[in-house]
């Protein structure tokens, strides 16, 4: 095997700085129950810290188990937003009229009035294709991103992302990261735990 080939298997991150509305993607042997094959969207990114949400673990919970007027509509999935305050809800959505939204990118907002959004849902059942719901977020104090980054843990998304609503939580990660050139299309193909293979 010559060097060029040997250098598509090295795990190495793009030189990509992150910054709010950027996506992080796991490097493929990442062996962790949460951000193992993850892809994370940065809400917040400055010097004192980051912010951002998994937007591919799905919650053994629906949605409509938490809040009672979604009852008997069609089952709406909730995601593991991080490890940290797993007892608040967040949501992400490309709806430009919720009140009180963060813009975080182009077309993407976080939370905004719920009692809209619930009204929202409850009007018009499709709108839930544009809404996602977390409980959890991500965070990394300040330095801890850029050393992880770094240390190789996360390839920062060089595409524009304003369609991630519309993606498949399960194919999410291997999606993402095929698009950012030749070296990770390969990585997305590797099984997590090489012995697996």
């Amino acid at each position: 095997m010559n060097q060029n080939n040997a250098d598509i298997f090295k795990i190495q991150s793009n030189d990509i700085v992150p910054s709010q509305g950027k996506i992080l993607i796991s490097e493929p042997f990442l062996c962790d129950a949460m951000f193992g094959r993850s892809v994370v969207l940065l809400i917040d990114h400055s010097d004192d810290g980051s912010m951002g949400l998994v937007l591919n673990k799905r919650h053994p919970l629906l949605l409509n188990e938490l809040i009672q007027e979604f009852k008997y509509l069609d089952d709406i999935p909730l995601y593991r937003g991080g490890p940290v305050a797993e007892d608040t809800l967040f949501f992400l959505h490309n709806i430009q009229e919720i009140p009180d939204s963060l813009q975080v990118d182009r077309n993407l907002y976080l939370n905004g009035d719920f009692t809209y959004i619930k009204r929202h849902i409850l009007q018009n059942h499709d709108a839930i294709n544009n809404i996602r719901f977390f409980v959890g977020y991500s965070g990394w104090q300040e330095q801890q991103l850029k050393q992880e980054i770094e240390e190789n843990t996360w390839i920062v998304g060089k595409e524009d992302y304003s369609k991630l609503l519309e993606m498949e939580a399960d194919s999410m990660w291997q999606n993402v990261l095929s698009m950012q050139g030749d070296k990770y299309y390969t990585w997305s193909r590797f099984p997590q735990v090489p012995m697996m293979n």
